[in-house]
């Protein structure tokens, strides 16, 4: 095969921190690039002018100037002769291409011409063979993690497009590496002489053995290696991780009080609260914070359940001794506003609602306004738990006394750091509260009274300033996925648990008939490439799936999930109305 070569020939010195090296090809250093400019680069299918008009212009520097295979031309182009039939995995660096390689599914392959019982060669079973082809990169590129990224996105695009084995002709000069990489060599040397190639194969099952360990160190956009329909963690828009990488700062400097002042408005604007407090923790931190205001109260509390985060909250309560009553709903119905006025009328002394707004284990989005006009009417204040739905869908916090968020799943940074907003002026409680609970202690230091990560604080400023650019787009375009995933899924004969009319936009919980096992079909969207979620307490107990769509994605990705979940779940015409 011509040029899988040109991306691995030149041997770069190690620079810059230690990344995991490639031990059984010593000649080859997969030296680390510049941390900043490593968390940039995205990997995904050439589909715009610009890209093709770069892969011609990287073709013809690396097989007619780097490597003669082809005759020069004035225009400092070359066209690939499979062009229109060639699928190009390519590495960017904001609009700059760095690298390339290209797949081929049509036949016959250029081993096909040395090898002509080609297929006697491949494993009993396979029945979809692509060939790798075209493999190149900028010279101060090679040798670093760009070549991990690559075969990494071209594994899982060739898993998620059921092909059983790819083909390639490897240099006899990197045999160690590419065995390394899962690649198995057959038959004899083909080429001439000085430039000798190895047929060479990995079997859909090989890879995914190598891909786990390469995975974690491959961003990838646009649905490459193993795209995430999790709640978290959601892929990560390259700005954001350019961000994550930049030097750490003191939380005590000028420029990052300005900074980190700015994102505490942007956070406020984005949900139309007067405060919000940032905390270095997780979600439950957050709603452990809640919990601690709510202490302060007088009177009773009333905690809305009607799913496993509902209940999380009444362990919040529990373990804080808080004084409080449950109304329970079961999992998937939305609250009734009916019971709620019962509730409330039955004990005056209830001060205080706290309930989930999108409540993540059933997929159902209680109505924030109906529970403000409820707590408004009696003057009860209103505390919501809005992690999983700040972010992909519009949340108004007008009139919530307190609410908690996450830097990560819908806002898209990286997660550590959580959020408590408010619309009240907060004193410090020091006679009742550890200070790493007292809101008042966060509000009375302006906002900093513990060490803050600048890292986390610039990648959830760069998502935050993201998202205020999306506006309105970002949410229609995650309910135009769920309404089309919710209709595929009932062509499949399969049911969401939440209707349509209580439903989140950003995820669908989905429960399967007793035949079919929830974990076996999670685990084969695994080995496809697809990453749902099905492996907490309280799915498993109920043999449920989730699919969330929170990140980024496009139809052909989640068409290709969906074909998957069909094979998997849907098989026989089994529905989950078969219960």
């Amino acid at each position: 095969m011509d040029g899988v070569s040109a991306l691995t020939q030149s041997k770069p010195a190690v620079t810059g921190h230690a990344v995991p090296q490639v031990q059984s090809a010593p000649e080859l250093s997969t030296r680390n690039m510049d941390a900043t400019r490593a968390a940039a680069l995205t990997f995904k299918i050439a589909s715009e002018p610009w890209e093709f008009e770069q892969i011609h212009r990287l073709n013809y520097k690396t097989f007619v100037e780097e490597i003669p295979q082809h005759q020069r031309n004035e225009e400092g182009i070359l066209v690939d002769k499979f062009h229109h039939e060639n699928t190009y995995i390519i590495a960017l660096e904001g609009k700059r291409l760095l690298g390339m390689m290209a797949l081929r599914t049509a036949r016959p392959f250029s081993l096909d011409h040395k090898l002509p019982d080609l297929d006697s060669y491949f494993p009993a079973g396979v029945k979809k063979v692509a060939e790798a082809r075209l493999l190149a990169a900028e010279k101060e590129v090679r040798g670093t993690r760009l070549f991990i990224g690559l075969l990494g996105a071209c594994g899982g695009y060739l898993a998620q497009n059921g092909v059983d084995l790819a083909v390639i002709s490897g240099t006899t000069r990197q045999l160690k590496l590419y065995r390394h990489m899962g690649f198995e060599p057959f038959a004899h040397l083909v080429g001439s002489a000085g430039a000798m190639f190895q047929p060479m194969y990995i079997t859909r099952d090989r890879f995914k053995e190598t891909a786990r360990s390469l995975m974690p160190q491959i961003q990838t956009d646009d649905g490459f290696g193993s795209v995430s329909f999790l709640p978290g963690p959601v892929d990560i828009t390259p700005e954001v991780r350019r961000a994550l990488a930049s030097s750490p700062i003191s939380h005590r400097a000028d420029s990052f009080l300005v900074d980190f002042h700015q994102t505490r408005a942007a956070l406020g604007k984005l949900v139309n609260a007067r405060h919000v407090q940032i905390l270095t923790g997780s979600g439950t931190l957050a709603n452990d914070v809640v919990g601690a205001q709510l202490s302060l109260l007088p009177g009773r509390g009333l905690i809305l359940s009607n799913g496993e985060f509902g209940e999380r909250l009444i362990d919040h309560a529990r373990r804080l001794r808080v004084d409080f009553t449950i109304l329970r709903r079961a999992y998937g119905s939305p609250h009734d506003p009916h019971l709620i006025h019962e509730a409330l009328d039955a004990d005056p002394s209830i001060s205080w609602v706290w309930g989930v707004h999108c409540e993540t284990s059933t997929g159902v989005l209680n109505e924030i306004e109906t529970l403000k006009h409820i707590t408004a009417k009696r003057d009860i204040k209103l505390a919501l738990d809005c992690i999983s739905s700040i972010g992909t869908t519009p949340v108004d916090l007008e009139g919530v006394y307190l609410a908690s968020g996450i830097s990560g799943k819908g806002l898209r940074g990286f997660p550590g750091l959580s959020l408590v907003f408010h619309n009240h002026d907060i004193e410090m409680a020091a006679d009742r509260l550890p200070r790493y609970l007292d809101l008042g202690y966060y509000a009375g230091k302006d906002g900093v009274p513990f060490t803050v990560c600048s890292n986390l604080l610039y990648a959830m400023k760069t998502a935050v300033e993201q998202l205020h650019e999306q506006g309105a787009d970002r949410f229609e375009a995650i309910a135009g996925h769920a309404r089309y995933i919710r209709s595929k899924l009932t062509e499949m004969g399969l049911v969401a648990l939440a209707s349509p009319e209580h439903a989140a936009p950003a995820v669908i919980t989905l429960p399967l008939p007793r035949q079919i096992s929830a974990i076996k079909v999670g685990d084969r969207l695994a080995d496809a490439g697809f990453l749902l979620s099905y492996k907490s307490d309280y799915l498993l107990q109920r043999n449920w799936v989730q699919i969330c769509i929170m990140g980024s994605y496009n139809r052909e990705t989640i068409d290709n999930m969906l074909a998957v979940l069909f094979k998997h779940a849907a098989r026989r015409g089994v529905s989950a109305s078969a219960e």
